[in-house]
C-alpha cells in the first residue's frame, strides 16, 4: 500500500480505496499521535460534506478515535474552513473533515487539522502513516470509562456564519448575487451568510442528495452560474466547490473572475491600504502569467511555490505573508483564516466592489489573463514515475518552453491528488500554445504507454 496522505489529506474512491476500515485505523492512529503530543484525553471535532459515503466514514473515524480514548464532537455538514475555524473556537485538540473537495461523489477524503486550525505537519502525518501501514505502534484499547464519547454539535453552522459576517468590511445591501453551492457544504451556510450581509440572493445547486455534489455545478462548472447572472441581470455570481474552500466568481457580464484575478484585486487593495505585509503575495507555479505581469506593474512581489494549498500556506507562515492562493480559487487570507475559505473570499471580493463603488467586471479586468491551455493525460502512479524519470521527455518540454520566449511558458506536472499528468501552456498566441500543448501531451502519452508495454 502506498502513502496515505497526499498534498491535501487522504483521498480515494470511497469503500474501495478509502474504506471504513482505513478510516477507523486513521482515527486510532491520529488519536495515538494526539495523546502522545497533547493530553491523555483529546477532544476531536468532525465535519463532513454532503457525499453519501460521508456518514459511513464519519462513523468509522469517530469509532477509531473513541476506541483509543478520544472524545468526538460531530459538527454535521459544514465547509472545510469551518472545521479549521471551530477547532480553535471549541478548544479541540484536532479537527477532521470528511470530504473530497471538488472531486465527484464516488471519491471521499480525510483532512486533519491541529488545535490551531492548521493542517497536520508532514511529520505528524508520517507518524500516522507508520502506525496504519507499518504497525510501528499498537493502539491502546481502554475499557470502561476510558473509551471516548461521541457528542452532537448543533451550533457549528451559526458560529461559523457569525465569524464570516464579522469579517465583512461593508454591507452588501442592494447587491443581487448569484450563488452556486455545488450541492455541497455551502448548501448549509451560503444563504444564511449572504442574506445576513444584506445581499439579495439567487441560489442554485443547494439541494444535495448524496450523489449530486460537484455534478455539472459549482466552481468546476462555472458556465451555469454565468448564464444565471446574465439572465437575471445580477450584480455578480460566486461559485464554491464541494467543501467550500474554493471560490470562483463571474462578473455582471458573465465573464469568469478566477483565483488569479481575485488574488490580484485583493492584494492590490491590501497594498493600497498598507496591509500587504512585505509587499508580496504567495502564488503557485500554475498561476497565470498575467498575474505575474500585474504584480510587476503594481510593485507587488510574487513568491512562488509548487502546486498545493499546503505549500502556499507553508510559505506564508515561513515568510510572514498575509495573502496567497491558487488559480482554482483556493485563497488564504491569513489575517482571517488558517486555510483557504471560499465564502470568506467571496465576502471580501464583493465587499471590495461595494467599497470602491465599482462593478466586478472593472475589478476583474485590472489583470490581463493570458490564454492558457491545460491538457490532462491519464497516468497511474507507475506511469507518473516513468514520466518523472524520462530525460528525453524533459528535453522535449524544455525545448517547447524556450520556443515561447518571455511572453509564454509551459508547465508539466503530475497531479498529487488525481491520476493525471497536467500539461499547461500559456502565451499571447492561442493557436501556438494550443498546438504546443497537444504536441507535448501526445509525446507524454506515447512515452508512458510505451514504457508500460516495455515492462
Amino acid at each position: 500500500m502506498g502513502r496515505l496522505f497526499g498534498t491535501d489529506g487522504v483521498r480515494g474512491v470511497a469503500n474501495t480505496e478509502l474504506t471504513a476500515e482505513t478510516a477507523m485505523a486513521i482515527g486510532r492512529a491520529a488519536a495515538m499521535v494526539l495523546i502522545d503530543s497533547e493530553k491523555p484525553r483529546p477532544k476531536v471535532i468532525i465535519g463532513k460534506d454532503t457525499r453519501q459515503s460521508c456518514n459511513m466514514l464519519e462513523a468509522a473515524m469517530a469509532a477509531g478515535l473513541c476506541s483509543v480514548g478520544a472524545d468526538v464532537t460531530l459538527l454535521g455538514v459544514v465547509p472545510t474552513p469551518a472545521v479549521a475555524y471551530l477547532v480553535k473556537k471549541y478548544r479541540a485538540d484536532a479537527g477532521v473533515m470528511i470530504s473530497a473537495s471538488h472531486n465527484p461523489c464516488e471519491y471521499n477524503g480525510i483532512k486533519i487539522f491541529n488545535g490551531e486550525g492548521y493542517k497536520l505537519s508532514d511529520e505528524l502525518e508520517g507518524e500516522i502513516e507508520s502506525i496504519v501501514l507499518d504497525g510501528s505502534r499498537t493502539p491502546p484499547a481502554p475499557v470502561g470509562g476510558g473509551v471516548g464519547r461521541i457528542y452532537q454539535c448543533g451550533t457549528a453552522v451559526d458560529d461559523y456564519v457569525r465569524y464570516l459576517v464579522s469579517a465583512a468590511d461593508v454591507s452588501l445591501s442592494g447587491m443581487k448575487i448569484g450563488i452556486d453551492c455545488a450541492n455541497g457544504s455551502a448548501s448549509a451556510t451560503a444563504r444564511k451568510l449572504f442574506t445576513s450581509l444584506g445581499a439579495e440572493c439567487v441560489i442554485i445547486n443547494d439541494q444535495p442528495d448524496g450523489v449530486n455534489i460537484n455534478a455539472e455545478c459549482g466552481s468546476t462548472h462555472i458556465e451555469k452560474l454565468a448564464e444565471l447572472v446574465k439572465k437575471k441581470k445580477l450584480s455578480a455570481g460566486v461559485a464554491f466547490d464541494g467543501d467550500a474552500d474554493r471560490c470562483l466568481a463571474v462578473d455582471e457580464k458573465g465573464n469568469l473572475v478566477d483565483g488569479d484575478k481575485i488574488i490580484a484585486a485583493l492584494a492590490l487593495d491590501m497594498k493600497n491600504k498598507g496591509e500587504l505585509k512585505k509587499g508580496a503575495a504567495v502564488v503557485t507555479v500554475m498561476s497565470n502569467l498575467g498575474l505575474f505581469r500585474f504584480f510587476e506593474e503594481n510593485g507587488i512581489d510574487a513568491v512562488t511555490t509548487k502546486v498545493g494549498d499546503r505549500y502556499v500556506l507553508e510559505e506564508m507562515l515561513n515568510g510572514g505573508y498575509v495573502i496567497g492562493g491558487e488559480q482554482s480559487g483556493h485563497i488564504i487570507l491569513k489575517n482571517h483564516a488558517t486555510t483557504g475559505d471560499g465564502q470568506l473570499t467571496a465576502v471580501k471580493l464583493l465587499c471590495l466592489c461595494r467599497e470602491q463603488g465599482r462593478k466586478l467586471s472593472a475589478i476583474g479586468d485590472m489583470m490581463e489573463r493570458y490564454p492558457q491551455v491545460i491538457i490532462n493525460v491519464k497516468a497511474d502512479a507507475e506511469q507518473k514515475e516513468k514520466y518523472n524519470a524520462d530525460r528525453e521527455l524533459a528535453a522535449v518540454i524544455d525545448k517547447a518552453g524556450k520556443s515561447l520566449g518571455r511572453d509564454g511558458r509551459i508547465l508539466v506536472r503530475a497531479s498529487g491528488t488525481e491520476p493525471l499528468i497536467r500539461v499547461m501552456v500559456e502565451g499571447r498566441d492561442f493557436d501556438n500554445i494550443n498546438r504546443l500543448a497537444v504536441s507535448v501531451a501526445d509525446e507524454i502519452r506515447s512515452a508512458i504507454n510505451r514504457a508500460g508495454e516495455d515492462a
